[in-house]
């Protein structure tokens, strides 16, 4: 999956706010090839694995909560400079800081209830990746 592909996760709260076609259209028109998705919700276990990076910040288990509220939808995409191109199309994990046209400043509620998650690097595209999807589900 490196340097082509990133992961991604539509949050609970884009879910609860019917924002799912918005955000895929968002993402289609950006340029990116969807290569796997799914609509699954998160254990409490999986995502303390998952956000097991911030074990120690403050916000660790209201996220972890967050999380757990709800459906989310994991996906792997790909384009050429994947990660880099995807963090820009996201925005700032605060809304009120990110750039117009963003996902985020369309369609996140806060810093905490942003929309989207984006992977922040190739190495860890490929480990979140992993995460959520099996090799046999990639395209």
């Amino acid at each position: 999956m490196a340097g082509n592909r990133t992961f991604t996760m539509l949050k609970p709260d884009s879910i609860e706010s019917g924002n799912i076609g918005n955000i895929l259209q968002m993402i289609s028109n950006a340029g990116f090839e969807i290569k796997a998705m799914k609509l699954t919700q998160l254990s409490e276990d999986r995502a303390k694995k998952f956000y097991e990076v911030h074990k120690e910040r403050p916000f660790y288990g209201e996220l972890v909560e967050y999380m757990t509220s709800g459906p989310i939808i994991a996906a792997i995409l790909e384009k050429d400079n994947a990660v880099e191109d995807f963090r820009t199309l996201i925005g700032a994990t605060d809304p009120a800081e990110a750039a117009d046209g963003t996902i985020r400043k369309l369609y996140a509620e806060s810093k905490g209830r942003n929309a989207v998650h984006g992977s922040d690097s190739d190495e860890n595209a490929v480990i979140e990746g992993n995460f959520h999807f099996e090799a046999s589900e990639l395209v």
